[in-house]
């Protein structure tokens, strides 16, 4: 993205994923719609350059794709429409749907952090507050870009590892070394940026996420007091 765009920055795109966060809540829509509304956003705009002023048409409408592929019964365009002030017309969002389709050559399948999350957080065994905090963690790395350098199973076990810290527990089992093919000192970089993450957020200027997780829905894990020693 940064070698592509031109008028938009990282900045720029996270603010447009902390709204979209809130946008995400406001519909009730799966988590996987969220992950795959990020996918979509960074592939496209790796390859399209766009102007700042459309770069939430791009952000709005990949949720729009991402609801229709993942949810039963996704928000209608109009709905898409209205959470954007009417900055946009439905016109605009189908015709954006279109390009963005069209760019992708309609490959949406993805992997994401979250279904590794899922499949390793049963391994290591976590309680539901755990298991949240493990949730909270990957999510906030969603506004970051500069964590997408990281693959989406070592930011699983990234989380998992940090969380397992926090909790005393034995950070990395074999049982994890199994199932992930992960050793230790491989996920410590990403964990540790992941820990820069956690104790930043809350004085960072974007808190949909935190605003999220402090829920009782998430056993309010985001207001979690972090004792690093």
């Amino acid at each position: 993205m940064t070698e592509v765009q031109k008028d938009i920055n990282e900045k720029m795109r996270a603010i447009l994923i902390d709204w979209l966060v809130d946008v995400h809540a406001k519909f009730k829509l799966l988590p996987e719609t969220l992950y795959m509304t990020v996918n979509l956003i960074d592939r496209y705009l790796s390859l399209n350059a766009i102007v700042r002023q459309k770069l939430q048409l791009v952000g709005v409408t990949a949720m729009f794709i991402a609801s229709k592929y993942e949810e039963i019964y996704p928000p209608e365009i109009k709905d898409f429409a209205y959470v954007c002030d009417k900055a946009y017309t439905v016109a605009e969002i189908r015709d954006m749907e279109g390009k963005i389709l069209s760019s992708l050559n309609f490959k949406l399948t993805h992997t994401s952090a979250l279904r590794f999350l899922e499949r390793y957080m049963l391994v290591a065994q976590l309680d539901e507050r755990a298991a949240n905090l493990a949730r909270y963690l990957v999510e906030l790395s969603l506004v970051e870009f500069r964590m997408q350098k990281h693959a989406h199973s070592n930011l699983a076990c990234a989380a998992i590892y940090l969380v397992n810290k926090l909790n005393r527990r034995e950070a990395w089992s074999e049982a994890m070394v199994r199932t992930s093919k992960y050793q230790e000192s491989q996920i410590r970089t990403c964990a540790k940026e992941l820990c820069f993450l956690l104790q930043n957020a809350p004085k960072a200027s974007l808190q949909a996420v935190r605003r999220k997780f402090s829920s009782s829905k998430f056993n309010e894990v985001a207001k979690i007091q972090l004792d690093m020693a």
